[in-house]
């Protein structure tokens, strides 16, 4: 693998998990923790002996402090990451649900270094990566994050690199659904793999079924689509017309559904980056995906080489 195979960008956050359920009001105890849809992905590829390059910014306080350590003990460069002396580290407090339900998470984002994120930040070393991943989320926590977005993709595609897009809405984030839609689907259609789930899909190809979201992004010239079906598996598509299902993996009992789709993303990223069929690399998502349904924590799950490697060696195949 090159020094850096892969770039990845956005926010992380520190992250307060309840220690026990309940309304976080009346929690008394939380764990400290790291969240971050991108950096998940970032995280879950260095563990599949990618080499990763970070670039983000973070608060010069305790928070910024943890999440720096946190992601170097994960293998990310964080050489790109820079210190903001004027804004604070973003951070989360998240519930605890033993139910498998989707925890309620409060954010306090608003104003964070990472959101001061632009392209003046931008340095031809970035470039060096053979692949970019991004997702909907940067884009929407500010005007110069947005731009940056825009500028990276532009220049990864004018370099010759491949380019990865999880759409990841946060509607909350947005002014309103129609620039929501608007906006992520320009930056997906610099993409050449796009990874939504359906209803992301749904809402915004304007088409219904997996079939015709996939075609809706593979008319706008990107050259493959894989859509998230939960525990249905995930449906794929690719520019030569070859398409079908892989079906999930059985997974006994749901711990935290938080993080699933980003697992999904690692698998389909590092298996296409190793040059393996379409369909081996969705395989492998659904496999990624889950692992991390069964863990506690946003990446906790995320599985290491040896294990993704014993599980392939096996022939394991979904259900």
């Amino acid at each position: 693998m090159a020094e850096h195979d892969v770039l990845c960008f956005g926010e992380t956050m520190a992250m307060f998990v309840a220690a026990q359920p309940g309304e976080l009001a009346q929690v008394e105890g939380f764990g400290k923790r790291i969240a971050g849809a991108d950096s998940n992905v970032a995280i879950g590829l260095a563990r599949l002996g990618l080499g990763v390059r970070w670039l983000s910014r973070v608060g010069n306080d305790s928070l910024g402090a943890f999440v720096l350590d946190t992601l170097r003990q994960e293998g990310l460069d964080c050489s790109s990451v820079e210190i903001d002396d004027e804004h604070p580290t973003g951070f989360q407090l998240k519930e605890r649900c033993d139910d498998g339900s989707d925890p309620k998470v409060e954010y306090f984002r608003r104003g964070s270094a990472a959101s001061r994120l632009s392209p003046t930040q931008l340095q031809p070393a970035l470039l060096e990566a053979r692949h970019l991943h991004a997702t909907g989320i940067p884009p929407a926590l500010s005007g110069s994050c947005r731009a940056l977005c825009h500028q990276l993709l532009d220049d990864m595609r004018a370099h010759g690199r491949s380019i990865s897009f999880d759409p990841n809405l946060r509607p909350s984030l947005w002014p309103d659904r129609q620039t929501m839609v608007r906006e992520i689907n320009a930056l997906a259609f610099k993409a050449d793999w796009v990874l939504p789930g359906l209803e992301e899909g749904r809402l915004l190809s304007g088409r219904q079924s997996p079939q015709g979201i996939a075609e809706f992004y593979l008319e706008q010239g990107v050259q493959c689509v894989a859509i998230k079906l939960g525990a249905e598996g995930a449906y794929w598509r690719d520019a030569k017309g070859e398409h079908g299902v892989v079906p999930g993996f059985p997974v006994a009992r749901v711990v935290d559904t938080v993080g699933a789709g980003d697992a999904f993303a690692v698998g389909v990223i590092s298996a296409l980056l190793e040059g393996l069929p379409l369909r081996r690399a969705v395989a492998r998502g659904n496999w990624c995906g889950s692992r991390a349904v069964q863990s506690r924590g946003d990446m906790e799950g995320l599985p290491q080489r040896h294990e993704l490697d014993l599980h392939e060696n096996a022939s394991i195949q979904p259900r």
